[in-house]
């Protein structure tokens, strides 16, 4: 029985949960994971791509509409990018780094985040241009972002110290290890302080930690013991398999598999222990994630990857987790949005349903989630003592049977094909109009009693008299 009057709430989330990278690689244009349409991967699984036009209407428009959000502008590439203090970038990068970052292009980051109501997060330059004689991080290149950004009318909300430190051959000098690592990090912790004091200090974003890691990387909790305490976010990445650029070919069969979706659970597990360990009560961020690792599986532009994004919503924000930054808003495959037209994938249409209908009080649903089916609740984030809850049925052949304790609006997310790029909403496809406006999201009324729930579908009911909504 979903019955919203006995729903009891069990906590709260961020007002921008759900958020989304913008890679710093978009902004400054390079080589990125190669759509799968462009094919050729077997030669080179990169490939060049302009720096993201952040003033294009139809990007700001949507992003927006997912709005209040965080925008991460991180990324490995991130590791070793120059800050120019110049309008134009110039044309090589200078020893120690890759790529530059001109004042221009970060200009177009703080005017998109003020456009689309989205907090700017991001990491800096650990490479070995960013050090001094004996190799050790020196500030200069993160202090010239946080003044660019301020002088451009912006501020940094969040930011990491640099990206994914467990992988510390991706930008860090040979043989970067815990130690230094942490040497640095209490460099960084007492210049960002008395610098830019407003800023949030997220770590370790660390990826790639189990039960049993492998030989490769640091491990985060050597990261943690090195740096000491002073985080005011903990935070980590997570993506549940890597892709077949990185050598990983994934049955599509098992992405509607409960072991598949509980991946999810099994990496918060790790990194909620460390945080226990060593930042007992700082909140959980996860700062970047996505199906799978190295620019998504083939089928993360459809619509087979949507009960995997609803579903880890669900369960991060049930189990406390308070910011789910999806990679990328519109880059390779994983995108929310397709990276040449900036169209809307399946993905961006379930974002787009949780922000307008999940609020930031979580719910206990009163129903067990099962093999099969998986069931969350919010309240609603506008109308007061409303009740969202958001079913899921995985199976590809069974519908799904639940009572309503009284009626409710539906919104059921259906594809023709499980891995279609077009998704329909109560019947209707979902797409812009002409004018690249949004459509309208309209619900269809459910009475109380008997609701089928069809197979390989996802449902968000608004059901009234829900008293920890009040």
């Amino acid at each position: 029985m979903i019955a919203p009057s006995r729903m009891k709430a069990i906590g709260t989330v961020d007002a921008r949960f759900q958020s989304y990278n913008v890679e710093m690689v978009e902004v400054t244009g390079g080589r990125f994971w190669k759509p799968y349409a462009q094919g050729g991967m077997q030669h080179d699984r990169y490939s060049d791509r302009p720096p993201i036009d952040l003033a294009n209407p139809r990007l700001r428009k949507l992003a927006a509409a997912l709005s209040p959000a965080y925008i991460r502008v991180s990324g490995t590439w991130a590791n070793a990018t120059y800050v120019a203090d110049t309008e134009t970038a110039p044309s090589a990068a200078p020893p120690g780094f890759n790529t530059v970052l001109s004042r221009a292009q970060w200009r177009g980051v703080v005017d998109f985040a003020r456009a689309a109501d989205a907090e700017i997060v991001t990491s800096f330059a650990i490479s070995p241009g960013s050090r001094d004689a004996n190799g050790v991080w020196m500030p200069d290149q993160a202090q010239r972002l946080i003044d660019a950004t301020r002088s451009l009318g912006g501020r940094i909300a969040a930011a990491e110290f640099m990206n994914e430190p467990t992988l510390a051959a991706n930008g860090a000098p040979p043989g970067y290890d815990a130690d230094a690592y942490g040497r640095d990090f209490k460099i960084f912790r007492t210049w960002i302080r008395r610098s830019s004091p407003e800023t949030l200090i997220l770590g370790p974003g660390s990826v790639g930690d189990s039960p049993s890691p492998s030989a490769g990387g640091i491990r985060t909790r050597d990261l943690l013991a090195a740096m000491g305490p002073g985080l005011d976010r903990f935070s980590y990445h997570h993506y549940g398999t890597l892709s077949p650029r990185c050598g990983v070919h994934d049955d599509p069969l098992q992405a509607l598999s409960d072991e598949w979706l509980a991946r999810t659970d099994a990496t918060l597990a790790t990194y909620r222990a460390l945080r226990d360990a060593f930042e007992p009560g700082k909140p959980i961020w996860l700062t970047e994630t996505a199906d799978a690792a190295c620019g998504g599986n083939p089928w993360d532009a459809t619509f087979l990857d949507t009960f995997r994004y609803l579903d880890q919503l669900g369960r991060l924000a049930r189990a406390g987790v308070q910011v789910v930054m999806h990679n990328t808003l519109a880059a390779s495959d994983y995108g929310l949005l397709d990276e040449g037209s900036f169209r809307p994938r399946p993905n961006y249409w379930a974002a787009l349903l949780w922000r307008r209908l999940m609020g930031t009080t979580v719910l206990e649903a009163g129903t067990t989630s099962m093999p099969g089916f998986h069931i969350y609740a919010h309240c609603h984030p506008a109308t007061k003592g409303a009740a969202s809850v958001l079913l899921i049925n995985t199976s590809r052949n069974a519908p799904h049977l639940v009572t309503l304790a009284g009626p409710a609006e539906r919104y059921t997310l259906q594809a023709d094909r499980l891995q279609s790029a077009t998704v329909r909403l109560n019947g209707e496809p979902m797409e812009l109009t002409a004018n690249d406006d949004l459509p309208r999201l309209a619900a269809r009324t459910a009475p109380a009693g008997r609701l089928r729930l069809p197979p390989a579908s996802i449902t968000f009911l608004v059901m009234p008299d829900a008293a920890a909504c009040r």
